[in-house]
């Protein structure tokens, strides 16, 4: 069936030619494919009046956690924030095990594609776990879905590199777990300290020696981007790095880039890792180091981590901080668990508020990173669903990155001393649409 989309504004900043904020165009495709424009005269099957609306490729969300134990186990502990199952489906339409900040996997599927996204990838596919992952994507019904195998905390590739194998036989473990976990990059958190948390180690900074295997972070991040690299992988090594969420992190942040030793780096979550631990707080921004860093190292890509006040949980593999964090819990309970010996996992509920300073802090971080690195291309739009807040977040954070009279308004509703401490007040950088096509679509794509 041959189908024609009139009259949109058709906006693709990747394709040859293209025009600044688009151009109003019909957009052709037959049974499923998009075809060049039939000769004239040519009546089509199908035809859908877009006047006056926006057309996109479809976004790509390239970190959010919508698969693995990890997330069934946070729906057990939070099972109370869930609906009943009778009022789920008779007046929300919404199955059981669904709630707002971490939704069911139909409607997380249903929320997508409200939002024009078509593509998701799941950041944490632990390899013992990854066929239950996988099963647990394919529920997410209408998106493409993929993963990222969790390695660098696993004790055969720690083995490896404490015994000096050559960089060949690293490649073909790394390249045999890619293959076997069915997943298309890899991915590492807290490089080593998951492991070395096992042996009551509590820090680990890129420079620490791991307490059984001697090797550091730095040593981890370097073999791993090598190999990443040398086994063909598009997207680079997905980093997160050390420290998560500690004042002063930056400097972890800044070794992780030299780490990696001019290879393809991928920074996740970047807004946990940007801060200093300057001012009377001991908490403070250190969104333009990680700027002038990505300037200086075209090697290096982030996503941003947005945080957004209100109810969430946090899911990470990173254990040893999510033993710290367990404190902080709201309401007051959490997982932490030990994952064969592969890596680990930390479920801790929370909550953002808008009057703490330090969450006033980090909220304003983020959209500091998103406005002060001027290549769309290099920073994507994540709250690390649901550790920042909901993926369902992304409209609202579109529209502070497009609107400066809106993040004034909002800036004005945090704590004080957070706002007086932001840089934000004084960028006036507004997002174009083009803008945002390269950072949710074509850039994403690409890498």
């Amino acid at each position: 069936m041959l189908t024609c989309l009139q009259g949109s504004r058709l906006i693709d900043p990747s394709a040859p030619g293209a025009k600044p904020g688009g151009e109003v165009a019909d957009l052709w495709w037959r049974d499923g494919r998009f075809v060049s424009a039939p000769e004239s005269g040519t009546v089509a099957d199908q035809i859908i009046d877009g006047s006056g609306c926006i057309t996109m490729a479809g976004g790509i969300d390239l970190h959010t956690h919508i698969g693995g134990g990890k997330v069934t186990l946070a729906r057990m502990l939070l099972g109370d924030q869930m609906p009943p199952w009778r009022e789920a489906t008779r007046f929300a339409g919404e199955d059981a095990a669904s709630c707002e900040f971490l939704p069911s996997a139909s409607v997380t599927a249903s929320r997508y594609l409200d939002m024009g996204y078509t593509t998701c990838f799941e950041p944490a596919v632990i390899p013992c776990n990854a066929r239950s992952a996988h099963a647990e994507m394919a529920d997410v019904r209408g998106l493409d879905t993929g993963g990222y195998c969790l390695l660098g905390n696993d004790d055969v590739l720690l083995r490896l590199i404490a015994d000096d194998e050559p960089q060949e036989v690293i490649n073909a473990y790394v390249a045999w777990m890619v293959q076997a976990t069915r997943c298309i990059a890899v991915k590492v958190v807290n490089p080593g300290g998951i492991n070395a948390f096992k042996f009551n180690q509590r820090e680990m900074d890129v420079d620490t020696q791991h307490p059984k295997y001697g090797i550091t972070p730095g040593q981890i991040i370097r073999t791993l981007c090598r190999a990443v690299s040398e086994i063909g992988l598009r997207h680079p090594l997905h980093v997160h790095c050390s420290n998560l969420g500690v004042p002063g992190n930056i400097e972890s942040t800044l070794a992780t880039i030299r780490a990696a030793d001019g290879y393809p780096i991928h920074l996740t979550h970047a807004q946990f890792h940007s801060y200093g631990a300057e001012g009377p707080y001991k908490f403070s921004s250190s969104a333009a180091k990680l700027a002038d860093a990505l300037k200086a190292n075209p090697n290096v890509t982030l996503d941003v981590g947005q945080i957004q006040f209100g109810q969430t949980v946090t899911i990470s593999a990173d254990a040893m901080h999510q033993y710290d964090n367990r404190n902080l819990a709201k309401p007051r309970k959490s997982v932490l668990l030990d994952i064969e010996c592969e890596a680990g996992c930390g479920v801790v509920p929370f909550k953002y508020a808008r009057r703490e300073f330090v969450h006033s802090l980090q909220w304003a971080i983020g959209l500091e990173l998103f406005l002060m690195v001027d290549d769309p291309s290099r920073v994507f739009l994540t709250t690390d669903h649901p550790n920042g807040g909901p993926f369902t977040a992304y409209p609202h954070l579109i529209a502070l990155l497009t609107d400066r009279s809106l993040r004034e308004t909002a800036l004005a509703e945090i704590h004080s001393d957070a706002a007086a401490a932001s840089s934000l007040a004084g960028i006036d950088r507004e997002y174009s649409l083009d803008d945002i096509a390269v950072m949710t679509r074509s850039a994403p794509a690409s890498i």
